[in-house]
């Protein structure tokens, strides 16, 4: 017996406009957007994907689960995630080596240091 990680889903007040934000914030490619579900994935073959649901009222408080992106160069990749859309974000993280952002919905992630 064996598992693979499928996606992650993840709720949305509107799955066609998120699920593009982090599509192009990602530079990964559409798989499924046919049921008012919005799917994105590295490459058709590659996964974990995630799943944008729609429906869901907007967020409210902290996310129990974010993503933690690693860029070649963190400052630079802040940058251009605030110039699409992106804000940032105090959850009392205090003086870290990655910045908290958030999505257009609200949802909490991390950009880790450089390697």
């Amino acid at each position: 017996m064996s598992l693979e990680w499928e996606q992650v889903i993840v709720d949305s007040v509107d799955s066609v406009a998120l699920g593009e934000w982090w599509r192009v914030a990602l530079g990964w490619v559409v798989v499924d957007d046919r049921r008012g579900d919005y799917e994105i994935r590295p490459a058709p073959d590659r996964l974990p994907g995630l799943l944008f649901g729609e429906g869901a009222p907007p967020k409210q408080g902290k996310n129990r689960l974010h993503l933690d992106l690693r860029p070649d160069d963190r400052d630079a990749e802040v940058e251009r995630l605030l110039a699409l859309g992106a804000t940032r974000v105090d959850v009392g993280q205090g003086d870290v080596s990655w910045v908290v952002l958030a999505d257009p919905e609200g949802n909490e992630f991390c950009v880790l240091s450089s390697p």
